[in-house]
């Protein structure tokens, strides 16, 4: 039996999928209007949190952000005494290691998740769940990690699953930002954004596997290799100047104008793109 504590779009979703795959599972849910579909498939009802947390030995808690877990267990912290606790509610890297510490001191065992999908994805082949903390949880749960997508573990720091979570994330945004500011470009000029959007998604597909050779440069430190695209060239004065004429803000692509100039101001023009990530790092030199 596995109770889920959070019953949200996400929430839901994973209960739902765990009951597909034949798992015994207790819901509780602040909002019982959002039980009544879980509970038609299958799912037990709890009527408080307190029978929620005494039904199952796994906790699966996926709430709003991490003050949310608090205020919800908070008041029922001493039931938690030999449970698990798989935090899926997305957290900073400290928030988790704060939580791993709290579930200790109230004799609890504590894994956090950083879900890598959409509650469409949970379930299938796309979807990726990242896991960090107890490695004794992991394990005896893996069976039920794993219908919800690929889980992995990223060692015994509660936080390590949160910080992979979150710069993925970063990636993520500033990608979709960049397709934002092309498409606004273009917009000026009567395009469609669905019209852009189809040559921006073939593009940004063929450029995706040079993350692996910009992260050889990284991991190598030496950002003179021949062949490499300079800092001087990848300069992005007339994507700004595009951009401006069109009447489209130009506060994106200056972040990066920015972070490249730093590294040309140093002297490092000659070096290769992959060089900028010393302007994120705060190191000029």
């Amino acid at each position: 039996m596995t109770t889920f504590i959070g019953l949200g779009d996400m929430g839901s979703t994973l209960a739902r999928t765990s009951l597909a795959a034949g798992h015994r599972v207790t819901v509780w849910n602040r909002s019982h209007s959002k039980t009544t579909a879980l509970v038609d498939h299958g799912a037990d009802l709890a009527a408080s949190l307190a029978d929620a947390i005494e039904a199952s030995e796994v906790l699966i808690v996926c709430l709003f952000d991490h003050r949310s877990v608090h205020d919800v267990l908070d008041p029922v912290v001493d039931r938690l005494a030999g449970r698990q606790v798989i935090n899926l509610t997305t957290t900073s890297p400290d928030g988790a290691r704060e939580l791993a510490h709290w579930a200790a001191r109230h004799g609890a065992d504590y894994l956090d998740g950083g879900i890598m999908a959409i509650p469409s994805m949970i379930g299938t082949a796309a979807s990726k769940v990242l896991y960090s903390g107890s490695q004794q949880i992991f394990d005896q749960n893996r069976p039920l990690l794993e219908t919800w997508g690929c889980a992995e573990h990223f060692g015994t720091d509660a936080g390590m699953a949160s910080l992979y979570d979150l710069a993925l994330l970063a990636g993520m945004y500033v990608m979709f930002a960049g397709f934002f500011h092309g498409a606004a470009m273009v917009g000026a000029a009567g395009v469609p954004a669905k019209e852009f959007a189809v040559r921006a998604a073939d593009w940004l597909r063929a450029m995706a596997p040079a993350v692996i050779e910009y992260a050889d440069v990284i991991d190598g430190g030496d950002y003179a290799i021949p062949g490499q695209q300079s800092l001087e060239f990848s300069d992005v004065s007339d994507i700004v100047a595009a951009s401006r004429a069109h009447g489209v803000s130009t506060e994106l692509v200056d972040v990066v104008q920015r972070l490249i100039h730093r590294q040309i101001d140093a002297g490092h023009g000659a070096h290769g793109f992959a060089r900028v990530i010393e302007s994120l790092r705060g190191a000029a030199a």
